[in-house]
C-alpha cells in the first residue's frame, strides 16, 4: 500500500481498530496477493479507499470500512490451491465471510458486500451500493497491485541487461 493515511484517520480507526488487533486479520500479512502486496495490505487499501468513497457518497462508510478489511479473509495461496466446489472467485467470498463471522457480527449489509465482492466474475449480483463500492475499488486495487508487482518485475529486468550481455559476449 503506497499511503498511511488510514493510520491516521481517528473515524476509520474507531470503525476497524477492533479487527485489527485480531491476530486472525494479522495472519493475512502472510499471503501474497497480486504479486506486489500482503493480502493485509490489499484488505487495509481496498477497505480505506471504499470507506472514504462511502463517506463522500453519504452511504454506510463504517459497514464499508468493516466488510472491505473482512471481504478476503482466507489462509491460502489461491494460485496454488484448487476446490472441488469451484473457482477460487466463487469459494473465497464464502470461505472470507464465514471467517468473518467468526470474528463478528455481520450486518445483512456488511453479508452483502463481502460474499459479492466477486461480481462480474462471479454472477452474484451485489444487493446495495455500498456492495458495488467495495466491488469497484477491490477491482482496481488488484489491477493497480499486479500492474506496479509487473512494473518493478520488468525495471529488474532492464537492471540485468547490461550483465547478461556481458556474460554472453564472446
Amino acid at each position: 500500500m503506497t499511503s498511511n493515511n488510514w493510520t491516521k484517520d481517528q473515524q476509520y480507526l474507531s470503525f476497524v481498530s477492533d479487527l485489527l488487533d485480531r491476530p486472525e486479520v494479522q495472519k493475512l500479512n502472510n499471503y501474497k496477493q497480486h504479486h506486489a502486496t500482503t493480502r493485509l495490505n490489499h484488505c487495509i487499501s481496498v477497505s480505506y479507499k471504499s470507506y472514504l468513497i462511502a463517506k463522500n457518497l453519504g452511504l454506510n462508510a463504517k459497514a464499508v470500512a468493516r466488510a472491505g478489511l473482512l471481504h478476503d479473509l482466507f489462509y491460502y495461496d489461491w494460485r496454488t490451491t484448487k476446490f472441488m466446489e469451484g473457482s477460487h472467485a466463487w469459494v473465497h467470498p464464502q470461505m472470507a465471510y464465514q471467517n468473518a463471522l467468526k470474528l463478528t457480527d455481520l450486518s445483512d449489509l456488511e453479508k452483502d458486500i463481502i460474499v459479492k465482492h466477486m461480481w462480474l466474475a462471479t454472477l452474484a449480483l451485489p444487493r446495495y451500493k455500498e456492495s458495488y463500492v467495495v466491488t469497484c475499488v477491490d477491482k482496481y486495487c488488484a489491477i493497480s497491485e499486479y500492474s506496479s508487482g509487473k512494473a518493478e518485475s520488468f525495471k529488474q529486468f532492464l537492471k540485468s541487461i547490461p550483465q547478461r550481455l556481458s556474460l554472453n559476449h564472446y
